[in-house]
């Protein structure tokens, strides 16, 4: 009974702080709805697909992990933001001075708007990147290399606007 009662009051501590949460999310209760701007691409090299799959990939994120309304106008909570790298270099050189590999760096800069809570609002450029075998082709291997940065990428975003790390 003890485990039932300190449930029901923490259940109550958590909405009256004007928090809910989904899969460990934080947003204001009155928060419905979001926006997500399209992500273009402002790097020095620019990969065709690259602006669309961080852009669907933040929508269907927030769809997924929130039940928030996703809106075209600006939402209570908005997103915006642009592609600043999209970069292979080598990298574990060998002595014969040829790269044993090469490394994609994919940058955005994502600007976090919280219509409710301006403390919460952010402008911060996310970075991740994938190593991969100089003998790989990148043709052949940046499909798969773009989705596990922009999953990356993604969930860096959520967490930084979300879960407050």
């Amino acid at each position: 009974m003890k485990l039932f009662l300190s449930l029901i009051s923490l259940s109550i501590l958590v909405v009256s702080c004007g928090v809910y949460s989904f899969t460990g999310a934080s947003i204001p209760t009155e928060a419905k709805t979001i926006s997500v701007q399209y992500i273009s691409n402002k790097a020095a090299i620019v990969q065709p697909s690259l602006s669309q799959v961080i852009t669907d990939g933040l929508i269907d994120a927030f769809a997924q992990q929130t039940n928030l309304e996703i809106t075209e106008n600006e939402g209570d909570l908005s997103f915006s933001g642009y592609i600043t790298k999209y970069q292979i270099k080598p990298m574990a050189i060998k002595a014969n001075e040829i790269a044993s590999q090469n490394r994609l760096t994919i940058a955005i800069k994502i600007k976090y708007n919280n219509s409710f809570d301006d403390k919460q609002s952010f402008e911060t450029t996310f970075s991740r990147y994938r190593d991969y075998a100089s003998s790989e082709n990148i043709a052949d291997v940046e499909e798969g290399l773009i989705e596990d940065i922009s999953t990356e990428l993604i969930e860096d975003v959520f967490n930084k606007a979300f879960v407050n790390w």
